[in-house]
């Protein structure tokens, strides 16, 4: 089994390498185990503590770049797609956005349909794909509207993906994910990342800034949980999924007061003063257009699940950095 994870020297490609690494196979559509022989870390640079196994193949390189994307896709069996410019940055770099977001997705699918071994394909997108008026409750049949360039080029691949199934070009899982809390690391450009840098740094004795309202509320996803999905995306059966390839996941639905609520249960008081409040116009209005109550029948009828709660996402953050 070759498996290829763009973006892959980010956080969640490393924990996805490192799970199936330790577990030493796939399986896929309830059959056997089969055995990791290779797995493709493809990113646009090399990043740190990285899997130190035989099997991990670090590439760097451009998503877009034809030769370089034929290369890393020949022989491969599964890939997770999770090289994305993320949200803020889409939306201040239009091109840069397009460029990375869409025609790098578009580059890789034409890739893997030139290779006709119909690959299975996990996609990563997320809940930007809606936005402005949204019903109380967000479902499965929820039409997508996206008010951000990072939604749209979400929403585009969606239906690329969908597409390329159909077409039995290869054998795509939208995965639209939650808000990722808490990531470890530093903060990047993505308009959430200060969800997790008012947990993350205040646990290190740091101050955070936070640019919104404390009665702000947002869906999450705990790393842990994001990928435990990622890996039993890959292992149901087309059958089961039939010409419904989008999985919106289940999750939690927090408000940042009751985040910094189970961040004082877990760490005292003076973590959450190291908390400050700088209202941030821009982030505002991105993070206020994405839904914050999600409904996900049918990714639970496939065995998918949420977090017990906020204070269990902060006790798994402590617990996985200290490992």
């Amino acid at each position: 089994m070759n498996v290829l994870i763009t973006g892959g020297t980010g956080f969640i490609g490393k924990q996805i390498a490192k799970e199936i690494l330790k577990t030493g196979s796939l399986t896929l559509d309830d059959h056997q185990p089969k055995p990791i022989n290779k797995i493709i870390l493809f990113d646009a640079f090399a990043g740190d503590d990285l899997p130190q196994d035989p099997r991990i193949e670090v590439v760097v390189g451009d998503i877009t770049d034809k030769t370089t994307v034929a290369n890393i896709t020949e022989n491969i069996d599964v890939v997770w797609h999770l090289a994305a410019v993320v949200s803020s940055a889409a939306e201040a770099d239009f091109d840069l956005g397009m460029d990375v977001n869409l025609y790098g997705l578009l580059n890789l699918l034409e890739e893997l349909r030139k290779k006709q071994t119909t690959p299975r394909v996990i996609f990563a997108s997320g809940c930007a794909v809606f936005g402005g008026s949204l019903p109380e409750v967000v479902t499965d049949e929820t039409v997508v509207t996206p008010k951000s360039s990072y939604g749209m080029q979400k929403a585009v691949g969606e239906l690329l993906v969908s597409d390329y199934s159909r077409k039995g070009f290869i054998d795509g899982r939208i995965l639209r994910l939650p808000t990722i809390v808490v990531r470890p690391g530093k903060p990047n450009k993505a308009a959430s990342t200060f969800f997790s840098s008012i947990i993350r740094e205040p646990l290190k004795g740091e101050t955070a800034v936070c640019p919104v309202p404390s009665d702000t509320p947002v869906f999450v996803t705990s790393p842990r949980r994001c990928v435990e999905s990622m890996i039993k995306a890959a292992s149901i059966s087309s059958d089961v999924l039939q010409d419904n390839r989008i999985i919106p996941l289940p999750g939690l639905t927090v408000t940042v007061k009751q985040m910094l609520d189970a961040l004082e249960n877990v760490a005292g008081k003076q973590a959450t003063d190291l908390v400050q409040w700088q209202e941030d116009q821009t982030i505002q209005r991105i993070v206020k257009s994405w839904p914050v109550q999600v409904k996900a029948e049918y990714a639970e009828s496939l065995g998918f699940r949420a977090d017990e709660n906020f204070e269990s996402v902060i006790q798994a953050h402590i617990e996985d950095t200290q490992n």
